[in-house]
């Protein structure tokens, strides 16, 4: 497996875990009746942070739709450099990063995190294209 693979491998099961807070905060404001019971999450039966933290995770499912393609696409162009190679290490952390300063609302780190990923994305995006 390619230094690429393994981290959007780790980034799938990151964005797929972010559910996980909110859900469990619900259980505790809604109790677990209330959570069986599928009220959609904009039900408002949520802290502010979890309320945040299911803006961040919707956030990070649209920003996977850009990043998996083009690792995929680098993968089958057998593109691998060290700048890919960092991009999505950068990635990982920087979306790590936006989904906990998002449910904390912090909004200049939110914006910072989301940047660096974008901006990783764009590393990688560049790379296919041979831009660098």
């Amino acid at each position: 497996m390619t230094t690429e693979l393994y981290w959007l491998t780790l980034t799938v099961l990151m964005t797929a875990l972010f559910w996980m807070p909110y859900v469990l905060n619900r259980v505790v404001v809604g109790g677990l009746g209330g959570t069986l019971a599928g009220a959609p999450p904009e039900s408002g039966a949520h802290s502010s942070w979890a309320q945040r933290s299911i803006k961040a995770h919707t956030n990070a499912v649209e920003n996977l739709a850009i990043f998996a393609p083009a690792v995929l696409i680098a993968y089958v162009l057998n593109i691998s450099t060290p700048a890919t190679k960092v991009a999505v290490v950068v990635y990982f952390f920087a979306r790590l990063l936006h989904f906990m300063v998002y449910s904390a609302g912090i909004p200049a780190a939110r914006t910072l995190a989301f940047t660096a990923g974008w901006l990783a994305q764009i590393v990688i995006i560049a790379s296919i294209l041979r831009w660098i």
